[in-house]
């Protein structure tokens, strides 16, 4: 592919804290690229639609459009559509984050001299509130990634996953794009039929994102639910078992209930669940000593919710007993080639 056109595709929803800075970082300062950002929104209501309306009007290559379906997977496949027919490069952007400068252009040069369909990038979180910064030591942990490769910093190779950042926009179409009956987890399912077709995902780690996480447990259980029920909706769909680090959560939750369960009838059977406590609450422990953050303490409390909620919803999806085959996905009809 040649360079000569980046499509940046921001869904969004209620984002009006952070759209404007998010924005702001992405935007090309080379003049050698051209660019247009696409802001599919699903519906806000709390000034994020006025917020772009006025960066439109200051950056005609900004534009506002209407996502019905609200989702992040309808949101890219109906960019892919309605792109300017110059663009070869999608370029999928969070709200809940800040790019490195000439992020776009660094990404869009990553997927033509690496040979790749699709660039992914390492993600590190931030967090501004006590608790936001609790879960943000969290999620840059072991004990809450798994030691996923995007999760780890500034590493770069080609992999099977990631954190999506651009893709070759023909590849990505001829596809299908992304499965709209996924509530979460869609990329991943991507990655695995980019991978099947033969197609190659390279990890930029010069690249990497700061992303700010949820703000509360109430909030970080309902993101990390669907986390889980999206895995199990992927390999439901393929015919895959999860890796070790995806069904730690499933085996913890299930080892909790049944150690309070039993602990019931003899308390000695306890002793399982409240090792699993005093283990994620002693690294929020270690946490706080190593980074000299009296937040991240709170990091255990975050571990024990993200795990739990990502084993439940893998659970609940699972036991919904629906075997979904590899199939083309439902929300690829209206993509259609670019020639």
């Amino acid at each position: 592919m040649t360079l000569r056109f980046i499509s940046i595709v921001m869904p969004a929803l209620n984002e009006a804290p952070h759209i404007e800075r998010a924005i702001a970082s992405l935007l090309p300062t080379s003049a050698d690229i051209e660019y247009e950002v696409l802001v599919l929104d699903g519906g806000s209501d709390d000034g994020t639609q006025d917020i772009v309306a006025r960066l439109a009007q200051e950056n005609p290559r900004i534009r506002l459009v209407p996502n019905p379906r609200k989702t992040q997977a309808a949101a890219l496949n109906l960019a892919a559509r309605i792109a300017d027919m110059r663009a070869n490069v999608l370029l999928r952007a969070d709200c809940h984050a800040e790019y490195p400068p000439g992020f776009a252009s660094i990404c869009a040069l990553a997927l033509k001299d690496k040979a790749s369909a699709s660039v992914v990038v390492p993600m590190l979180t931030r967090g501004k509130t006590c608790m936001q910064k609790a879960i943000a030591a969290a999620q840059n942990s072991r004990l809450g990634n798994g030691g996923s490769k995007h999760r780890r910093g500034w590493t770069s190779g080609y992999v099977e996953h990631g954190h999506h950042a651009a893709f070759d926009r023909q590849v990505f179409q001829d596809l299908g794009g992304y499965c709209e009956d996924m509530p979460a987890n869609e990329d991943a399912e991507f990655d695995r039929r980019l991978t099947a077709a033969g197609h190659r995902i390279w990890l930029c780690g010069a690249a990497t994102i700061t992303y700010f996480p949820r703000k509360t447990l109430t909030a970080l259980a309902r993101q990390y639910f669907a986390y889980g029920f999206g895995r199990a909706s992927t390999c439901l769909r393929h015919g895959t078992t999860p890796r070790l680090r995806q069904i730690f959560p499933v085996i913890v939750l299930l080892g909790c209930v049944a150690s309070v369960l039993l602990g019931a009838l003899d308390p000695r059977l306890l002793a399982p669940a409240l090792g699993y406590l005093v283990l994620c609450l002693g690294w929020g422990l270690v946490l706080a000593l190593r980074t000299k953050s009296a937040c991240a303490i709170l990091a255990g409390l975050a571990a024990i919710t993200m795990h739990l909620s990502w084993g439940a919803g893998f659970l609940v999806r699972l036991f919904q007993g629906r075997n979904l085959k590899a199939q083309r996905p439902s929300g690829s009809s209206g993509i259609s080639r670019i020639t």
